[in-house]
């Protein structure tokens, strides 16, 4: 593990880690949002392929708004209103997308220097998100940790403790493009999504509480197709997000495959594992016209995400999973983004 100086925020230094496999592979995460910068993994042909988009400077991190590979806390993706009831208190948060909560607030952990450590095993993030940080109640110590084996196997384990009563759902936001980071659109890129149901959106892309069968319908991923196939369909949900910005509710229990995303032109293939019981698959529909790593250029729907994920808007529907963590238990989730060709 190498790491070098990133910028300055805040009065605090921010430094680019780079974890580097026996095969040359490698992964860049910086300790400013624990961000993934970069993922460089082979193509068939054993060309070494970045496969993450991203920028080239500190300053584009600090003044973007899509939480280009950024981790996401407290509470990552939508709570309605902008308010949960928790104990028979209402806590009141930000309200940064359309009258909802999105993504932890207005400076959520994507928009934190965290403390660094570097273990023979892994790179350890971690910081002390104190009562009342974003409208958020407890003093909550977060752990954020990578490790890059010689598999090509990127592996994010998050861990957080509190003392008192909160909700916690984290997840990672980086985007994918498996030809290369612009590359273009992902309209070719082939996904499987494990999931026979996903959670109905509203206009404003809040969950509703209805979970409705993906059979017969655009979002039905079930058997690998083409991301971009039906996209366009005359669909309310799709409407409702300008494209894919969905919650799928995955099948089984505990580690399990979410998701699977291929290349035919350069034959990288991601395979994505979870403990959490959903993924959020999010084609990029606000990307529009900003600058990438290397002179590129992103436009909407040049990347996509896989969000591991508890459901957004959890709080206000009693059929979804709880976000809620109790003063002193321990949230412990793990995802594995697995990379391979075929």
């Amino acid at each position: 593990m190498t790491s070098k100086p990133f910028g300055v925020t805040d009065g605090k230094e921010v430094r680019l880690y780079r974890l580097e496999n026996a095969s040359g592979a490698y992964a860049e995460v910086m300790n400013y949002g624990c961000t993934v910068r970069s993922i460089v993994v082979p193509d068939k042909d054993g060309k070494l392929t970045d496969v993450v988009l991203g920028y080239d400077t500190l300053e584009e991190y600090t003044g973007q708004n899509g939480c280009l590979g950024a981790c996401i806390g407290r509470h990552a993706n939508r709570l309605g209103n902008a308010a949960f009831r928790l104990n028979g208190v209402t806590y009141r948060l930000a309200a940064n997308s359309a009258g909802n909560n999105l993504h932890g607030g207005v400076r959520g952990f994507d928009k934190r220097v965290w403390d660094a450590e570097e273990t023979a095993e892994a790179l350890v993030f971690s910081r002390l998100s104190p009562d009342g940080e974003e409208g958020f109640p407890g003093n909550l110590k977060v752990t954020i940790s990578f490790s890059f084996d010689d598999q090509n196997e990127l592996t994010i384990l998050y861990r957080a403790i509190g003392d008192r009563d909160t909700v916690v759902n984290m997840t990672n936001h980086t985007y994918f493009h498996l030809d290369g980071q612009g590359a273009g659109n992902v309209y070719d890129t082939r996904l499987y999504i494990n999931a026979d149901s996903f959670t109905e959106n509203d206009a404003n892309c809040l969950p509703t509480g209805k979970i409705l069968s993906v059979k017969d319908t655009p979002f039905d991923f079930t058997v690998e197709k083409p991301i971009g196939r039906d996209i366009e369909k005359d669909d309310v949900n799709l409407k409702n997000g300008k494209g894919y910005d969905h919650n799928f509710v995955l099948r089984g229990s505990g580690e399990k495959v979410a998701a699977a995303a291929y290349s035919g032109k350069s034959g990288i293939e991601l395979t994505v594992c979870t403990t959490q019981p959903g993924v959020q698959l999010y084609t990029a529909n606000f990307l529009t016209d900003r600058p990438g790593k290397n002179g590129t250029r992103y436009e909407e729907r040049h990347g996509f995400c896989l969000e591991t994920q508890h459901f957004p808007n959890a709080m206000a529907c009693v059929n979804f999973p709880s976000p809620i963590l109790r003063a002193g238990e321990t949230y412990n989730q793990k995802t594995v983004f697995a990379f391979g060709v075929r």
